[in-house]
Order: structure tokens, then C-alpha cells, then sequence
């Protein structure tokens, strides 16, 4: 099959050459100095349609890149990752650490011209609790009194939630205990501002172009569905105005014509969803060849309300009969090979941790499941997104689990956003899945596999993992905080084992020449606004 692959994308560019050639003396052109002078434009794949723009019901790292660049947080990050002002101006901490007064920033408006208030905060943070709301990302306020308590459906009133527009510029939050990382979440995508009379004037269709308001670098100017986003420069942005005019987002899955693409120069930057594996050995040749190490981690999901999975021998065994560092090789470098699920380079990350490849132990599970050589073994279904290099992956996967464990796995796949949809709503018995980290904090990663996080897709509940997890959340000790992650990671990974960690991944891109503060960073965000043309950079 891959050498059939190859053999049809190489015939399809040789067919297309002359188009492209075609292409080049035209770009060629656009290319040059004084063409540049003139380009104000930034054309990149986002390879996928955006499930939503509603950034409380967003989870998805295609709708983050958007909304990242039309929108802002109370913080962002700033030198070393660290939280740094931005909606909010400055704030106080209590010396108990439970109750942040933050102050919010003045002269910042909206793209309808109204201006920011801290009721908009609260009401986009309370809609994100709201258990109507059916947001995902609901268990990342939980650190706020009363969060957990509403989501759930314990508490009916949203007035006991511990946060308070004070007046228009004033914002309280009430912890019910310290967070170190608190600061650090406000960075993420749900916990913006939201308008309530737009979001309540046009329900379902308010993150259309025409309704939509953000007040970030860039606004939403166009979106033709499944083609392509058009973000356009906010004139009246508070912060470092953008030096692009626009930045235009093409919605092509197809890894060898989004390469086709950019060698065609139609595209400035493609990233690791829009470069064929078969290719990358060529590519790295080039100097606009990039990689970077990111903070997010691959893994196996098993559904354990589902049999056979329901039962933690087979879920052993599975994990023990994967070669991760076939898989890497087969992804050409575009992962590193891990049984831990904390990523290397951040807090608690240890690699002794989890269970390696080994088909002898992995049989012996199996076994002591009662299925011997995989007699007996049920058909089942391993779902994967089919965008990207998952399908040579989860390939690789059913014949490691045919010929270490002797069961057939059916795969599956399906269009990104129908994917997350079936996530959501009924796991199939096994899935591939990633997650890129939110904030750079080990709580980020493991607080993913709490019993409440909506964002737990495995259906695995173990209360003394949970209790571990809140523990090391409220733990100022950096070296019991790394024991307490290590004792639930072992939980996680090799005693329960919801999920079979399997790489981390490294992004691998192609950027122009020309195109300028376009840097990679480990928690894979893109922000527009820092890019502009090399000619241009010094003006």
C-alpha cells in the first residue's frame, strides 16, 4: 500500500508540472522585491473545516488557531511562557491565595465598537459552567468556587459561582484553593470574553462573519464553508497593530496537494498536516524546512464501558504490544516515542513510566483475559481521524495487535469534525487521540482523565486518580508535586490504562523565505499579528 502511494503522488505531481511550472513564473514574480512590497496577504492550510468558532464549545486545535487571532484573554504568555497582562491591566492576589481582583485594561473595544466590561466575562465564563451549554472545556473553571458544584448540576443557582463583574473594569475571582496555574489557563481560548446580547440575538449562527464580534488583532471577515477563512486586520485592535491586511485559511486535507500548493507558491506556510510522510525525507533538504517539540502527547483511547475493554488486562495488553519506535519511523521524526503521558521537557514528565513494548507480556495479558492466541476475541472498531499521518499509524497499530496478539482490528475513519462529534457522543472501543497542552503545566494533562473532564472521551472514573490529581494541583512543592504525578501517572499508564500513551509529537512545517515572526513554540500557537514580510520587517 505505501509503495502504491508513492508510486500515485509522484505520477500526480509529474502529471501537474506544467501547471506548476506554470504557477512558479508567476510567483516567481510575486516573489520578487518589488512584488513584496505589495503582498499584504498571509496564505496558509488549516486542512479542515473548524467544527465551531464558539469558543465555549470549542476543543479542537484547528477552531484554536482562529480564534487565538481574533480574540483575547485576561493574560497571555509572555518570556519563558510565563502569564503576563493582557485584557486585564494588572491584578491583586490574596494572601491565601483564593481571591485574584483583576483590572481590566481601558479603551478596548469590540469590533461593533462597544466597549469590554468585566460582565463580559462573567457571563462567557458562567455560559461555559452552564451544563446547557454542554461544553467540554467546562472543567477548566472548576478551580473557582462553586464551578464544579453548577456544572454538575448540584448547585441551580449561577450566583454562587465565585466570580463577579464589581463594575465595569473590575473582575473577582474566588479560588476555592490556590492554583499556581491559574493565571496561565486565563491564556486559553475559553475563558474570553463573550458578548451576551449577540450570542442571545443570533443562538446558533452568531460566530457567522456577519455576527460575530471579537476584539482581537484580526476579525472574521469571510468564511465560505469547507473552502476557505478570510481573517482581516482590526484597525481599531488595542495592542501592536498586525503588519498583515489579511491572512487567508484554505481547508485542504489532502497532504500532497497542500504541498503541491505550497512548492507552487500559493501558500507562505503549511504545517505538519499538509506534508505527505513519503516526502519529508526531501523536504528536509530545504532550509524552509522547520521542526519544533510540542507539548502535546499521542495516545490510544480505550473505551472502558465497552468490552472487551471493560477489562484492564486487555488494555495491558494492547499497550504492550506497540512498537513506538516503528511508528516514529514511520512518521519520519514527526514524533518521539513515549510510554509516558506527561511530555518531555515539562514538569512530572518520566520516562520509566508506562508499559513498553514487550509481545511476550502482551500475550500473557491477553491470555489471562482469557484469550489465548486472540481465540475468542470480539470484532472490534478502532476509530481515526483521517487528516494528517493517522492512517499509516493506526495501520501500523492493527498489524502490531494481528501479529503480537493475533486479533483483527477493523479501522475506521472519519472527516475531522464528524470525528470529534463521535468522540463526544459514542466512543467507539478503541481511538487514536492527541493532546496539545492548553498552558504549560502538568495539571493541563492530567487533570484530562478526572471522572468530570469533559474532554475524558474513555469513560474511565477512578476516584483515588482523581484525589491524586486535586492534590498536586494545590501542592506548592515541586518535589511532592512530581511524586504525586508520578503515583497517578503509574494509574494511568500501566495499572488502569485508559489510554496507552504512544509519541510526542514534533511539528514539522515548511515557511517562505520571506515571511517573517512566524516561529514555532512547543504549545503550537500561531500568532498572526507577530508576522510579516522580510522586506517589510524593518519598516
Amino acid at each position: 500500500m505505501i509503495n502504491i502511494i508513492f508510486v500515485n503522488s509522484r505520477l500526480l505531481i509529474l502529471l501537474m508540472l506544467p501547471v506548476f511550472l506554470l504557477h512558479c513564473e508567476g510567483r516567481e514574480k510575486e516573489s520578487s522585491p518589488s512584488a513584496l512590497l505589495n503582498k499584504d496577504r498571509l496564505n496558509i492550510n488549516i486542512g479542515s473545516e473548524p467544527p465551531t468558532l464558539d469558543w465555549s464549545l470549542a476543543t479542537d486545535s484547528t477552531s484554536y488557531t482562529i480564534i487565538l487571532n481574533i480574540m483575547d484573554g485576561l493574560t497571555r504568555f509572555g518570556k519563558d511562557y510565563k502569564p503576563e497582562p493582557s485584557l486585564a491591566e494588572s491584578w491583586e492576589i490574596s494572601e491565601d491565595g483564593r481571591i485574584i481582583t483583576f483590572h481590566l485594561r481601558k479603551n478596548v473595544f469590540w469590533s461593533d465598537g462597544k466597549p469590554l466590561i468585566a460582565r463580559d466575562f462573567e457571563y462567557s465564563w458562567k455560559r461555559l459552567l452552564n451544563p446547557k451549554t454542554g461544553a467540554d472545556y467546562a472543567y477548566f473553571l472548576y478551580d473557582i468556587e462553586g464551578g464544579k458544584e453548577y456544572n454538575t448540576g448540584k448547585e441551580k443557582d449561577p450566583e454562587k459561582i465565585g466570580v463577579k463583574a464589581l463594575d465595569d473594569s473590575t473582575l473577582l475571582v474566588k479560588l476555592k484553593r490556590p492554583a499556581s496555574y491559574f493565571l496561565s489557563l486565563l491564556t486559553f481560548m475559553s475563558t474570553f470574553p463573550m458578548r451576551q446580547d449577540v450570542v442571545e440575538k443570533h443562538g446558533l449562527k452568531w460566530t457567522e462573519p456577519k455576527n460575530i464580534v471579537t476584539l482581537g488583532p484580526f476579525y472574521l471577515s469571510n468564511w465560505r464553508h469547507h473552502e476557505r477563512i478570510l481573517l482581516t486586520k482590526n484597525p481599531n485592535y488595542w495592542g501592536e497593530k498586525p503588519k498583515l491586511n489579511k491572512v487567508e485559511m484554505v481547508m485542504d486535507e489532502n497532504p500532497t496537494s497542500a504541498l503541491a500548493l505550497y512548492e507552487g507558491g500559493e501558500l507562505d506556510y503549511i504545517d505538519g498536516r499538509s506534508i505527505p510522510v513519503l516526502e519529508v525525507p526531501r523536504l528536509r533538504l530545504s532550509q524552509e524546512f522547520k521542526t519544533e517539540p510540542q507539548f502535546r502527547g499521542n495516545y490510544i483511547g480505550f473505551n472502558v464501558k465497552k468490552p472487551p475493554f471493560d477489562n484492564p488486562l486487555v488494555r495491558r495488553a494492547f499497550s504492550a504490544a506497540v512498537d513506538r519506535s516503528k511508528i516514529a519511523e514511520l512518521i519520519q521524526g514527526a514524533g518521539i516515542p513515549t510510554t509516558s503521558w506527561i511530555p518531555q521537557g515539562m514538569l512530572g514528565y518520566d520516562p520509566e513510566i508506562g508499559i513498553e513494548f514487550n509481545p511476550d507480556k502482551a500475550k500473557t495479558w491477553l491470555a489471562e483475559a482469557r484469550y489465548p492466541g486472540g481465540n475468542g476475541f470480539p470484532e472490534i472498531i478502532f476509530l481515526y481521524p483521517d487528516v494528517g499521518n493517522n492512517r499509516i499509524v493506526s495501520e501500523a497499530l492493527q498489524n502490531m495487535w494481528k501479529r503480537y496478539l493475533g486479533v483483527h482490528v477493523e479501522l475506521q475513519n472519519q472527516e475531522w469534525k464528524v470525528y470529534l462529534s463521535t468522540l463526544d457522543t459514542d466512543p467507539p472501543q478503541v481511538f487514536r487521540a492527541n493532546w496539545g497542552a492548553d498552558f504549560p503545566d502538568p495539571h493541563n494533562f492530567m487533570n484530562l482523565f478526572e471522572c468530570n473532564s469533559g474532554n475524558n472521551e474513555t469513560k474511565w472514573c477512578d476516584k483515588m486518580y482523581d484525589e491524586l490529581i486535586e492534590r498536586a494541583a494545590a501542592e506548592d512543592n515541586t518535589e511532592k508535586r512530581v511524586a504525586i504525578y508520578k503515583e497517578a501517572q503509574k494509574i494511568l499508564t500501566e495499572t488502569e490504562v485508559p489510554i496507552a500513551p504512544i509519541m510526542t509529537s514534533i511539528q514539522q512545517s515548511m515557511i517562505k523565505p520571506y515571511v517573517a515572526g512566524l516561529s514555532l513554540n512547543p504549545l503550537g500557537m500561531v500568532f498572526f499579528n507577530q508576522v510579516s514580510f522580510a522586506d517589510k520587517a524593518s519598516n
